[in-house]
């Protein structure tokens, strides 16, 4: 058994909980509607299990929000301005995808969101997660392989990617240094 120890992890956990429970669903229900096993749903939620990128990703797609506003959410608190030294950081504990919300939280329409994703990793996202936002990559350090659908896309230093429709999105850093890129997020 995998056992949480991140504070953030902690909050992230009965945040999942809160947003299932606002909306009356019942475990079944979101597992439906996100494409995670119940078992798996329910682990995170008793903070037995430590939720993946690509998973919370799904959930966030369920609950028809941004992960980056799940996240913002389980951090509470409202600013106009995001310090660096306070900037909300989450390590996926699958693949160590760091995500840095830069966005001050609420910060709706628009978010920003650093991330690091390390030598030989990749991370994908369901089509569920796109479906009621936009987003721009900017790579700003290394190489970052995005397939988005069929189509393949090798963004380097400086290049930006506009997301087209929604569909299912790999993110790979196929090289032996940590790929850094920001995610620009507009609801649709």
């Amino acid at each position: 058994m995998n056992t949480i120890v991140n504070d953030l992890e902690l909050r992230l956990a009965s945040r999942i909980r809160a947003e299932r429970e606002a909306r009356g669903w019942s475990l079944a229900d979101l597992a439906e509607r996100s494409g995670v096993s119940k078992a798996m749903i329910s682990k995170v939620e008793r903070e037995e299990s430590s939720p993946t990128a690509a998973l919370l990703g799904r959930l966030s797609g369920a609950f028809g929000i941004t992960l980056s506003t799940l996240l913002a959410r389980a951090e509470g608190g409202a600013s106009r301005i995001a310090r660096a030294s306070e900037q909300a950081m989450w390590q996926d504990p699958e693949t160590g995808l760091r995500r840095t919300a830069v966005s001050p939280v609420g910060s709706d329409p628009i978010e920003l969101v650093r991330c690091e994703l390390p030598p030989g990793q990749s991370i994908a996202y369901p089509a569920s997660s796109y479906t009621f936002i936009h987003q721009q990559i900017w790579v700003l350090k290394g190489i970052l392989h995005v397939t988005e659908g069929t189509e393949i896309h090798e963004l380097q230093n400086g290049d930006c990617l506009q997301l087209g429709s929604p569909t299912t999105c790999k993110f790979e850093n196929r090289q032996r240094t940590a790929c850094t890129y920001l995610v620009i997020v507009a609801r649709r």
